[in-house]
Protein backbone atom coordinates (compact mmCIF):
# COMPACT_ATOMS: atom_id res chain seq x y z
CA UNK A 1 0.00 0.00 0.00
CA UNK A 2 1.47 3.32 -1.01
CA UNK A 3 2.11 6.39 1.64
CA UNK A 4 -0.33 9.24 1.89
CA UNK A 5 0.87 12.18 0.06
CA UNK A 6 1.16 14.63 3.33
CA UNK A 7 -1.10 17.93 2.20
CA UNK A 8 -0.10 21.44 3.65
CA UNK A 9 -3.09 23.44 3.03
CA UNK A 10 -2.28 27.08 3.78
CA UNK A 11 -5.15 29.81 3.94
CA UNK A 12 -6.36 33.50 5.30
CA UNK A 13 -3.78 36.04 4.51
CA UNK A 14 -2.75 39.45 4.51
CA UNK A 15 -5.57 40.48 1.77
CA UNK A 16 -9.04 41.91 1.47
CA UNK A 17 -10.18 38.72 0.29
CA UNK A 18 -8.91 37.16 3.89
CA UNK A 19 -12.90 35.75 4.33
CA UNK A 20 -13.30 34.33 0.70
CA UNK A 21 -10.01 32.13 1.44
CA UNK A 22 -11.96 30.96 4.81
CA UNK A 23 -14.71 29.86 2.40
CA UNK A 24 -12.88 28.20 -0.45
CA UNK A 25 -10.78 26.54 2.17
CA UNK A 26 -13.57 24.99 4.08
CA UNK A 27 -14.92 23.50 0.80
CA UNK A 28 -11.27 21.89 -0.37
CA UNK A 29 -10.71 20.50 3.36
CA UNK A 30 -14.04 18.77 3.21
CA UNK A 31 -12.98 16.90 0.08
CA UNK A 32 -9.47 15.69 0.66
CA UNK A 33 -9.84 12.17 0.35
CA UNK A 34 -8.10 11.05 4.25
CA UNK A 35 -7.64 7.49 2.71
CA UNK A 36 -5.38 9.95 -0.10
CA UNK A 37 -4.12 12.21 2.11
CA UNK A 38 -2.57 13.42 5.34
CA UNK A 39 -3.51 16.79 5.50
CA UNK A 40 -1.98 19.88 7.82
CA UNK A 41 -3.45 23.00 8.37
CA UNK A 42 -1.76 26.50 8.43
CA UNK A 43 -3.99 29.55 8.57
CA UNK A 44 -2.26 33.06 8.24
CA UNK A 45 -3.61 35.58 10.19
CA UNK A 46 -4.71 39.28 8.34
CA UNK A 47 -1.40 40.46 10.17
CA UNK A 48 0.61 37.88 8.48
CA UNK A 49 1.17 34.92 11.28
CA UNK A 50 1.34 31.57 10.49
CA UNK A 51 -0.32 29.15 12.57
CA UNK A 52 -0.97 25.25 13.09
CA UNK A 53 -3.09 23.10 15.60
CA UNK A 54 -5.96 21.04 15.43
CA UNK A 55 -8.90 22.04 13.33
CA UNK A 56 -7.28 25.74 12.37
CA UNK A 57 -10.16 26.41 9.67
CA UNK A 58 -12.67 26.41 12.57
CA UNK A 59 -10.30 28.42 15.11
CA UNK A 60 -9.92 30.89 11.90
CA UNK A 61 -13.76 31.40 11.22
CA UNK A 62 -14.20 31.76 15.04
CA UNK A 63 -11.48 33.96 15.14
CA UNK A 64 -10.59 32.01 18.36
CA UNK A 65 -6.61 31.94 18.16
CA UNK A 66 -5.35 31.57 21.17
CA UNK A 67 -5.21 27.87 21.32
CA UNK A 68 -3.00 27.57 17.77
CA UNK A 69 0.71 27.41 17.52
CA UNK A 70 3.14 29.52 15.41
CA UNK A 71 4.62 27.97 12.57
CA UNK A 72 6.64 28.49 9.60
CA UNK A 73 8.84 27.10 6.69
CA UNK A 74 12.50 26.94 6.25
CA UNK A 75 13.17 28.59 2.83
CA UNK A 76 16.27 26.86 1.70
CA UNK A 77 15.88 22.91 -0.05
CA UNK A 78 16.22 19.99 1.42
CA UNK A 79 13.99 21.11 4.50
CA UNK A 80 10.30 19.53 3.28
CA UNK A 81 8.99 20.50 6.54
CA UNK A 82 6.19 22.69 8.41
CA UNK A 83 8.00 23.78 11.54
CA UNK A 84 6.73 25.07 15.19
CA UNK A 85 8.24 28.42 16.34
CA UNK A 86 8.60 27.40 19.93
CA UNK A 87 10.79 28.94 22.72
CA UNK A 88 13.74 26.36 21.84
CA UNK A 89 13.93 26.56 18.19
CA UNK A 90 12.03 25.44 15.23
CA UNK A 91 10.56 21.94 15.80
CA UNK A 92 9.32 19.91 13.31
CA UNK A 93 5.43 19.22 12.71
CA UNK A 94 4.64 17.43 9.67
CA UNK A 95 6.61 17.01 6.28
CA UNK A 96 5.43 18.15 2.88
CA UNK A 97 5.09 16.60 0.21
CA UNK A 98 2.91 19.04 -1.46
CA UNK A 99 1.29 22.46 -0.79
CA UNK A 100 -2.08 23.75 -1.55
CA UNK A 101 -2.64 27.39 -0.95
CA UNK A 102 -6.30 28.66 -0.76
CA UNK A 103 -5.01 32.42 -0.46
CA UNK A 104 -6.77 34.84 -2.92
CA UNK A 105 -5.10 38.25 -3.82
CA UNK A 106 -2.27 39.71 -2.53
CA UNK A 107 0.33 37.67 -0.44
CA UNK A 108 -1.22 34.73 -2.12
CA UNK A 109 -1.90 34.81 -5.29
CA UNK A 110 0.85 37.68 -6.76
CA UNK A 111 3.77 35.33 -6.47
CA UNK A 112 5.41 36.03 -3.13
CA UNK A 113 4.41 32.92 -1.83
CA UNK A 114 5.12 30.78 -4.56
CA UNK A 115 8.19 32.67 -4.51
CA UNK A 116 9.08 31.40 -0.93
CA UNK A 117 8.17 27.94 -2.29
CA UNK A 118 9.67 28.04 -4.65
CA UNK A 119 13.17 28.69 -2.48
CA UNK A 120 12.31 25.93 -0.37
CA UNK A 121 11.96 23.89 -3.21
CA UNK A 122 8.01 22.33 -2.45
CA UNK A 123 5.22 21.05 -4.73
CA UNK A 124 2.53 23.41 -4.83
CA UNK A 125 -0.80 23.71 -6.62
CA UNK A 126 -1.19 26.22 -8.78
CA UNK A 127 1.05 28.80 -11.19
CA UNK A 128 4.31 29.64 -10.54
CA UNK A 129 5.52 33.36 -9.75
CA UNK A 130 5.55 34.69 -13.21
CA UNK A 131 2.15 33.16 -13.89
CA UNK A 132 0.44 34.49 -10.50
CA UNK A 133 2.10 37.59 -10.51
CA UNK A 134 1.30 38.10 -14.34
CA UNK A 135 -2.46 37.12 -13.93
CA UNK A 136 -2.89 39.26 -10.32
CA UNK A 137 -2.06 42.56 -11.98
CA UNK A 138 -4.49 43.42 -14.07
CA UNK A 139 -2.89 46.16 -16.00
CA UNK A 140 0.67 43.75 -17.19
CA UNK A 141 -1.82 40.71 -17.83
CA UNK A 142 -3.86 42.77 -20.28
CA UNK A 143 -1.05 44.25 -22.26
CA UNK A 144 -0.10 40.93 -22.71
CA UNK A 145 -3.16 39.57 -24.07
CA UNK A 146 -3.25 42.52 -26.27
CA UNK A 147 0.08 41.60 -27.37
CA UNK A 148 -1.59 38.06 -28.52
CA UNK A 149 -4.00 40.25 -30.20
CA UNK A 150 -6.87 39.04 -28.16
CA UNK A 151 -9.49 41.81 -27.85
CA UNK A 152 -9.60 43.63 -24.15
CA UNK A 153 -12.28 46.37 -23.77
CA UNK A 154 -10.11 49.95 -23.49
CA UNK A 155 -8.52 51.26 -20.05
CA UNK A 156 -6.08 53.30 -18.26
CA UNK A 157 -3.80 52.48 -15.28
CA UNK A 158 -2.88 54.84 -12.53
CA UNK A 159 -1.03 54.73 -9.64
CA UNK A 160 -1.95 55.81 -5.82
CA UNK A 161 0.51 58.54 -5.95
CA UNK A 162 -0.31 59.96 -9.40
CA UNK A 163 -3.61 59.53 -8.46
CA UNK A 164 -3.21 61.93 -5.12
CA UNK A 165 -1.32 64.27 -6.98
CA UNK A 166 -3.23 64.95 -10.45
CA UNK A 167 -6.76 63.97 -9.93
CA UNK A 168 -8.25 66.46 -11.81
CA UNK A 169 -5.89 65.30 -14.96
CA UNK A 170 -6.45 62.01 -14.17
CA UNK A 171 -10.38 62.34 -14.83
CA UNK A 172 -9.86 64.46 -17.71
CA UNK A 173 -7.90 61.49 -19.12
CA UNK A 174 -10.23 58.44 -18.10
CA UNK A 175 -13.01 60.64 -19.43
CA UNK A 176 -11.23 61.44 -22.79
CA UNK A 177 -10.80 57.11 -23.11
CA UNK A 178 -14.56 56.42 -22.51
CA UNK A 179 -17.89 58.20 -22.04
CA UNK A 180 -19.53 56.97 -18.51
CA UNK A 181 -19.97 54.23 -17.37
CA UNK A 182 -16.57 53.16 -16.39
CA UNK A 183 -15.27 50.59 -14.04
CA UNK A 184 -12.48 51.07 -11.32
CA UNK A 185 -11.15 48.35 -10.30
CA UNK A 186 -7.55 48.27 -7.83
CA UNK A 187 -5.31 46.51 -9.84
CA UNK A 188 -3.88 43.62 -7.97
CA UNK A 189 -7.13 42.33 -6.12
CA UNK A 190 -10.23 39.59 -6.98
CA UNK A 191 -13.80 38.68 -5.77
CA UNK A 192 -15.01 42.44 -6.90
CA UNK A 193 -13.45 43.98 -3.72
CA UNK A 194 -12.85 47.61 -3.85
CA UNK A 195 -14.37 47.80 -7.70
CA UNK A 196 -16.44 50.61 -8.56
CA UNK A 197 -19.25 51.09 -11.47
CA UNK A 198 -18.95 55.05 -12.22
CA UNK A 199 -21.76 56.59 -13.76
CA UNK A 200 -20.89 60.27 -12.66
CA UNK A 201 -17.26 62.38 -12.58
CA UNK A 202 -18.38 62.05 -8.59
CA UNK A 203 -19.07 58.36 -8.76
CA UNK A 204 -15.51 58.15 -10.76
CA UNK A 205 -13.94 60.69 -7.72
CA UNK A 206 -15.44 58.01 -4.95
CA UNK A 207 -14.17 55.03 -6.98
CA UNK A 208 -10.61 56.01 -7.52
CA UNK A 209 -10.15 56.57 -3.60
CA UNK A 210 -11.74 53.48 -2.52
CA UNK A 211 -9.54 51.31 -5.30
CA UNK A 212 -6.76 53.61 -4.10
CA UNK A 213 -7.48 51.69 -0.24
CA UNK A 214 -6.76 48.29 -1.80
CA UNK A 215 -3.58 48.99 -3.87
CA UNK A 216 -1.21 51.67 -5.55
CA UNK A 217 -2.14 50.68 -8.74
CA UNK A 218 -5.87 51.13 -10.16
CA UNK A 219 -7.19 50.32 -13.55
CA UNK A 220 -9.83 52.09 -14.84
CA UNK A 221 -11.88 50.35 -17.97
CA UNK A 222 -14.29 50.85 -20.38
CA UNK A 223 -18.25 50.09 -18.95
CA UNK A 224 -19.72 47.49 -21.18
CA UNK A 225 -23.19 46.43 -21.39
CA UNK A 226 -22.34 43.23 -21.54
CA UNK A 227 -23.07 38.81 -20.25
CA UNK A 228 -20.61 37.81 -18.51
CA UNK A 229 -18.96 34.73 -19.54
CA UNK A 230 -16.91 32.26 -18.04
CA UNK A 231 -14.01 29.43 -18.54
CA UNK A 232 -12.42 26.97 -15.79
CA UNK A 233 -8.80 26.14 -17.36
CA UNK A 234 -6.89 23.22 -16.22
CA UNK A 235 -3.65 21.45 -16.98
CA UNK A 236 0.47 22.26 -17.31
CA UNK A 237 1.92 22.27 -20.70
CA UNK A 238 -1.28 20.93 -22.46
CA UNK A 239 -4.12 22.80 -20.19
CA UNK A 240 -7.59 21.96 -21.27
CA UNK A 241 -10.64 24.38 -20.98
CA UNK A 242 -13.91 23.74 -19.62
CA UNK A 243 -17.22 24.79 -21.25
CA UNK A 244 -18.44 27.96 -20.75
CA UNK A 245 -20.70 29.33 -18.25
CA UNK A 246 -23.05 32.53 -17.44
CA UNK A 247 -22.87 35.00 -14.67
CA UNK A 248 -26.51 36.75 -13.95
CA UNK A 249 -25.94 38.75 -11.29
CA UNK A 250 -28.07 39.47 -8.86
CA UNK A 251 -26.71 43.19 -8.57
CA UNK A 252 -26.16 45.63 -11.06
CA UNK A 253 -22.53 43.73 -11.77
CA UNK A 254 -21.09 40.77 -10.37
CA UNK A 255 -19.89 42.40 -7.21
CA UNK A 256 -18.22 40.58 -3.65
CA UNK A 257 -21.99 40.03 -2.14
CA UNK A 258 -22.96 38.92 -5.55
CA UNK A 259 -20.70 36.48 -5.18
CA UNK A 260 -20.05 35.22 -1.67
CA UNK A 261 -23.22 36.31 0.16
CA UNK A 262 -26.73 36.66 -1.19
CA UNK A 263 -26.26 33.44 -3.09
CA UNK A 264 -29.16 34.66 -5.55
CA UNK A 265 -27.17 35.44 -8.84
CA UNK A 266 -27.74 32.78 -11.46
CA UNK A 267 -25.48 30.58 -13.39
CA UNK A 268 -26.03 29.35 -16.89
CA UNK A 269 -23.78 26.43 -17.10
CA UNK A 270 -23.17 25.95 -20.52
CA UNK A 271 -23.95 29.23 -21.27
CA UNK A 272 -26.21 29.47 -24.41
CA UNK A 273 -23.63 30.54 -27.19
CA UNK A 274 -23.97 29.56 -30.70
CA UNK A 275 -21.17 26.72 -30.99
CA UNK A 276 -18.46 28.82 -33.00
CA UNK A 277 -18.78 31.39 -30.49
CA UNK A 278 -18.12 28.57 -27.43
CA UNK A 279 -15.24 27.13 -29.10
CA UNK A 280 -13.35 30.59 -30.05
CA UNK A 281 -13.96 31.71 -25.96
CA UNK A 282 -12.92 28.34 -24.77
CA UNK A 283 -9.27 28.66 -27.39
CA UNK A 284 -8.89 32.33 -26.35
CA UNK A 285 -8.78 30.87 -22.44
CA UNK A 286 -6.09 27.95 -23.24
CA UNK A 287 -4.45 30.61 -25.14
CA UNK A 288 -3.90 33.45 -22.29
CA UNK A 289 -3.31 30.65 -19.80
CA UNK A 290 0.00 29.43 -21.88
CA UNK A 291 0.76 33.67 -22.24
CA UNK A 292 1.52 34.03 -18.91
CA UNK A 293 3.08 30.78 -18.11
CA UNK A 294 0.23 29.63 -16.14
CA UNK A 295 -0.22 25.86 -14.49
CA UNK A 296 -2.60 24.00 -12.54
CA UNK A 297 -5.35 25.92 -12.71
CA UNK A 298 -7.24 29.50 -13.77
CA UNK A 299 -10.41 31.16 -14.43
CA UNK A 300 -10.73 33.22 -17.09
CA UNK A 301 -13.51 35.66 -17.66
CA UNK A 302 -14.95 37.34 -20.58
CA UNK A 303 -16.90 40.02 -21.70
CA UNK A 304 -19.70 39.56 -24.33
CA UNK A 305 -21.51 42.99 -25.72
CA UNK A 306 -24.86 42.71 -25.92
CA UNK A 307 -25.32 44.98 -28.97
CA UNK A 308 -22.54 44.08 -31.04
CA UNK A 309 -21.65 40.81 -29.85
CA UNK A 310 -18.20 41.65 -29.72
CA UNK A 311 -16.10 39.32 -27.16
CA UNK A 312 -13.54 40.74 -24.79
CA UNK A 313 -11.03 38.64 -22.38
CA UNK A 314 -11.30 40.88 -18.96
CA UNK A 315 -9.73 38.42 -15.78
CA UNK A 316 -7.62 35.55 -15.40
CA UNK A 317 -7.89 34.29 -11.94
CA UNK A 318 -4.71 31.91 -11.02
CA UNK A 319 -6.45 30.75 -7.66
CA UNK A 320 -9.98 30.86 -8.28
CA UNK A 321 -12.77 30.84 -5.75
CA UNK A 322 -13.13 27.26 -4.43
CA UNK A 323 -16.62 27.80 -2.60
CA UNK A 324 -19.47 25.94 -2.94
CA UNK A 325 -21.73 28.54 -5.16
CA UNK A 326 -17.73 29.32 -7.38
CA UNK A 327 -18.28 28.95 -10.96
CA UNK A 328 -14.44 27.15 -11.62
CA UNK A 329 -15.48 24.07 -9.92
CA UNK A 330 -19.17 24.23 -11.10
CA UNK A 331 -17.61 24.58 -14.81
CA UNK A 332 -15.74 21.54 -14.74
CA UNK A 333 -18.29 19.48 -12.98
CA UNK A 334 -20.34 20.13 -15.51
CA UNK A 335 -17.88 19.20 -17.87
CA UNK A 336 -17.45 15.70 -16.35
CA UNK A 337 -14.88 16.08 -13.85
CA UNK A 338 -16.41 16.14 -9.93
CA UNK A 339 -15.17 18.62 -7.30
CA UNK A 340 -13.29 15.65 -5.06
CA UNK A 341 -11.44 14.51 -8.36
CA UNK A 342 -10.58 18.03 -9.41
CA UNK A 343 -8.80 18.34 -6.26
CA UNK A 344 -7.06 15.59 -6.48
CA UNK A 345 -5.68 16.20 -10.21
CA UNK A 346 -5.00 19.73 -9.02
CA UNK A 347 -2.47 17.74 -6.25
CA UNK A 348 -1.69 15.75 -9.79
CA UNK A 349 -0.61 18.55 -11.58
CA UNK A 350 1.55 20.37 -8.68
CA UNK A 351 3.83 17.58 -8.17
CA UNK A 352 3.78 17.00 -12.50
CA UNK A 353 5.50 19.92 -12.79
CA UNK A 354 7.63 19.88 -9.05
CA UNK A 355 9.05 16.73 -11.12
CA UNK A 356 9.37 18.89 -14.36
CA UNK A 357 11.33 21.67 -12.24
CA UNK A 358 13.43 18.97 -10.72
CA UNK A 359 15.30 18.62 -14.21
CA UNK A 360 16.29 22.32 -14.53
CA UNK A 361 20.18 22.31 -13.77
CA UNK A 362 20.93 24.87 -10.75
CA UNK A 363 25.13 24.90 -11.57
CA UNK A 364 27.21 25.65 -14.03
CA UNK A 365 30.90 24.91 -14.88
CA UNK A 366 33.07 27.03 -17.31
CA UNK A 367 34.17 24.36 -19.69
CA UNK A 368 37.54 26.53 -18.93
CA UNK A 369 37.29 25.44 -15.44
CA UNK A 370 39.53 22.91 -13.63
CA UNK A 371 37.32 19.79 -12.44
Amino acid sequence: MSAKIQVLVIFGGRSGEYDVSLMSTRSVLSVLDPSRYDVTQVGITREGKWLTGMDVITAFEKDELTNLKEATLRHEPGNPWLYEVSPSGLLPISKIDVVFPVLHGTYGEDGTLQGLLEMADLAYVGAGVLGSSAGMDKGVFKEIIRSRGIPVVDSILVTRRHLADHMESCIADIEKMSPYPVFVKPANLGSSVGVSKCRTRSDLVEGLMEAAQFDRRILIEQGVDAREIEVSVLGNDDPQASIAGEILPSREFYDYNAKYIDNTSGLIIPADLEPGLMTRIRAYAVEAFKAIDCSGMARVDFLLDKKSSMVYLNELNTIPGFTSISMYPKLWEASGLKYADLVAKLIELALERKSDRDQTARTYRSSHEPL
